[in-house]
């Protein structure tokens, strides 16, 4: 008992870590550190909108364009909570499902992510410091007057698992030694986690087994593979479930109702994902969907009737519905062209799903499964612009020189033909895609005369197991050879003007803006980097613990020596003398996936060369920019320095 008991108190002084972020490197050029400026929107209606608007367009949507939750339904399926911007910081607020008195409940620095308790009593959302990525968890009430942290934000990175119907709460969390993610629980007041599983890189818990002390856990091989395990939080002993050679996807796992197995999205043994059930009691994975797109996301009703799922068809998605009781597919109403993330009711027939696109800016749908009933509680608010002047995509396929199928969205302003000063953004991850999604960059950009062709290299996802893995490990130079055939496709097809035309991308998209630049000096007329890696080498050896097992098999070993050489010649740090084309570089001091220290390096090797680089290095930002204050400065300067080099009039 006394050995218990020592554990749980130096649990619990771990987790109580300083939640102060990371002091900011220092950077010695004062002029690459913004200041504040006074946001300003214009007159609505006089001349070309300011970024401002675009920012100020508002719903329930991600801040960066995709990825974390900010939609929940109550259990009930009576309110919708969802995260909102409205502030200048995203907080939630909450809204009846049929869109009466919305109301906001969270007023601190911004919050990432939100769902419902089991019960309904409450929320839990997850924050982080000033991108630093080492998130708190806190319940708040539901009606917004009481607030408890679960678990305080400290020097660990975490990931929220689940809560069970008992309100136990899962999480991973590095703070035993910093790298590894081990499995703790914890419940909803507060107590002292305890530590039920010592794990390693890439370890998150994922769903509790209804009415049993296990959890599903996902561990990482790759960034869109994982093996499944079920961990018995009481005795830690974890078995594995699905473990296949190849590496293959296990997302969105959802328990039947009777813990006899789970639904999820998955590619075991095929290339595109579909929507699969395994059976716990008998080992066996069987197929429920199979539809001849990758299936993004699955749900499943708390009382086990309905069964929903998403395809991606040209980076937007299309929503399907299935009565299991019957069988039967259920008719939607039409939703708008967007992305959309959606979730069901407890053990009503409710199902709420929010549309992020170019023209449903985080517009949140409320339907009622058995009468077909359609309200909308949450409206996108368009900050004086004209919702019909944003550029839905163009989805354009063509052949790389290799034969491989590629493709992109194409974004033009309406009513413009022939060949355009373009840029070609490239999406991070590499395990991600381009969607037709609301975003204010790219509306932004084409409102100023500037086409976009958000471009999928190989390694993108969406579009299958092969496509996804054609730029693993020694695959990866492919990538540029894509870049290069993008731009003769887009000349030799009408579409851009091949003197006027840019590049851009952030996070993995910063890397590989920062590499084709040096490879090809002479192909673009300007280009525009975020947070992107500049010497792999480093960028791998100091990766955050949540890179760390997914780089193993996404990348290589840079302790071994043929990696390591390979990924010393990949840098783009060894070209930096050879970048002639006029860069903007944009990084935050508190990034925790690509330290700020790559874009120093790089902007410091460009500027001892003589090459032109404008440096924005913000101290208070981290992977993403979260502040609306930054947001604007940087594209205000990111559209002056495109429309400069592009040769477009100021309007």
């Amino acid at each position: 008992m006394a050995g218990t008991w020592a554990l749980a108190i130096s649990v619990a002084l771990a987790f109580g870590a300083s939640s102060q972020a990371r002091e900011p490197a220092a950077w010695p050029v004062a002029a690459d550190v913004p200041t504040p400026e006074t946001v300003t929107v214009g007159l609505a209606g006089q001349g070309a909108p300011d970024i401002t608007r675009f920012l100020l367009v508002r719903g329930a949507q991600p801040l960066l364009g995709q990825g974390d939750d900010v939609v929940a339904l109550s259990p009930d399926g009576e309110t919708v909570a969802y995260i909102d911007t409205a502030t200048g910081e995203p907080q939630i607020w909450l809204v009846d499902a049929k869109g009466r008195a919305p109301r906001q409940v969270t007023f601190g620095e911004g919050v990432d992510e939100v769902r419902w308790s089991p019960d309904g009593a409450g929320l839990i959302y997850e924050a982080d410091v000033a991108g630093n990525g080492q998130r708190s968890f806190t319940r708040l009430s539901a009606d917004g007057r009481r607030e408890a942290v679960i678990l305080p934000s400290g020097d660990a990175f975490t990931r929220l698992g689940d809560v069970s119907a008992d309100g136990k709460v899962v999480f991973a969390s590095t703070s035993r030694n910093g790298a590894d993610f081990d499995i703790y629980v914890t419940d909803l007041n507060g107590a002292a986690p305890r530590l039920a599983h010592q794990g390693g890189l890439g370890l998150y818990p994922a769903a509790w087994r209804p009415g049993a002390r296990e959890v599903l856990l996902r561990r990482q091989r790759g960034e869109d593979g994982a093996d499944v395990l079920l961990l018995d939080v009481q005795s830690g002993e974890a078995r594995t479930l699905l473990q296949p050679k190849t590496p293959s996807r296990y997302s969105d796992l959802a328990w039947a109702p009777d813990g006899s197995g789970f639904y999820m999205a998955s590619n075991q043994d095929r290339d595109l994902a579909g929507v699969a059930f395994y059976d716990v009691r008998s080992s066996k994975l069987r197929w429920v969907e199979t539809p001849d797109a990758e299936v993004q996301r699955v749900g499943l009703s708390g009382d086990g009737r309905w069964l929903a799922w998403t395809v991606n068809r040209g980076g937007a998605s299309q929503l399907s519905v299935r009565d299991l009781t019957t069988g039967a597919l259920v008719e939607l109403p039409r939703l708008p062209l967007g992305v959309y993330e959606f979730h069901l009711a407890g053990s009503k027939p409710v199902l709420a799903v929010a549309v992020n696109g170019p023209r449903s800016a985080g517009e949140v749908f409320v339907i009622d499964l058995t009468t077909r009933a359609v309200s909308k509680p949450v409206s996108a608010t368009w900050a004086g612009l004209d919702p019909a002047m944003m550029v839905e995509p163009e989805h354009l396929t063509f052949k790389a020189r290799d034969g491989v199928t590629l493709n992109g969205l194409f974004y033009r302003r309406a009513g413009v033909s022939g060949p355009a000063p373009l840029l070609l953004k490239l999406h991070g991850g590499p395990s991600s895609y381009a969607t037709a999604a609301y975003s204010p960059e790219v509306q932004y950009y084409v409102s100023r005369g500037i086409a976009v062709f958000d471009f999928n290299y190989r390694g993108s996802t969406g579009y299958g197991k092969a496509f996804a893995g054609l730029n693993d490990r020694r695959l990866r130079p492919g990538e540029l050879d894509d870049v290069v055939d993008a731009t003769r496709f887009l000349a030799q097809t009408g579409r851009a003007d091949p003197r006027r035309m840019a590049v851009g991308g952030r996070s993995y998209g910063g890397y590989l803006t920062n590499a084709v630049i040096g490879a090809y000096p002479e192909l673009f007329a300007a280009a525009v980097s975020q947070v992107g890696v500049s010497d792999w080498v480093n960028a791998l050896q100091g990766a955050s613990p949540m890179l760390k097992a997914s780089d193993l098999l996404e990348y290589g070993n840079v302790d071994d020596p043929g990696d390591r050489a390979f990924f010393e010649a990949l840098s783009p740090l060894r070209n930096a003398a050879r970048i002639r084309t006029p860069l903007l570089i944009q990084h935050g001091a508190n990034d925790p996936q690509d330290p700020v220290a790559e874009s120093d390096r790089l902007v410091t090797a460009i500027r001892q060369a003589g090459g032109e680089v404008t440096y924005i290095r913000f101290p208070d930002e981290g992977h993403g920019i979260i502040s609306r204050a930054n947001r604007v400065h940087y594209f205000r300067r990111a559209a002056a320095f495109l429309q400069e080099k592009l040769g477009i009039p100021t309007r």
